[in-house]
């Protein structure tokens, strides 16, 4: 039981982390390197918490991580993306299933969408002519926090009752 609480503590620690990382990319549009590395630096807690076995378990989420790592650094050199989405995008990979993982990736690019035109329509109706920076990491924790909602948390409920 005692695991379950640590398990369950883990996963609203994340969340909290993610709504600081939205909170700080839209008021400075920076995710600090100490939020992303405290995520990436608990998720092998998580995963001794959740039970999660060396092999395959903690090696594929490894894989996955570092193959978020790749292509997102990639799109980081061609300037489509910034430094803390791709490390906060790469730590969560140590978090989230893969499949579900996919399902972030999906959802954030929905919300990220979104969140590009609303911004750009602000930007063209104040007439403004710098450079608009989008918070993708507001679209990249919105989609963490829903993939918890949906699949971590419902299962915390169950297990804790």
């Amino acid at each position: 039981m005692l695991a379950d609480y640590l398990h369950y503590g883990l996963l609203v620690a994340l969340a909290i982390a993610l709504v600081v990382a939205a909170f700080t990319d839209w008021r400075r549009r920076q995710i600090d390197n100490w939020l992303n590395a405290g995520i990436a630096l608990a998720a092998p807690l998580y995963w001794w918490a959740s039970g999660l076995d060396l092999w395959p378990g903690v090696a594929l989420q490894l894989g996955v991580g570092l193959a978020a790592f790749a292509v997102f650094a990639a799109m980081f050199a061609m300037k489509w993306m910034g430094g803390g989405d791709v490390k906060l995008l790469t730590a969560l990979a140590l978090w989230i299933e893969p499949t579900w993982f996919l399902k972030l990736l999906v959802m954030m690019a929905l919300l990220g969408g979104l969140l590009t035109l609303v911004m750009g329509a602000w930007h063209i109706a104040r007439r403004q002519r710098d450079k608009l920076a989008i918070p993708y990491g507001v679209a990249i924790a919105a989609a963490g926090l829903w993939v918890l909602g949906v699949h971590y948390f419902p299962a915390a409920q169950a297990a804790l009752a």
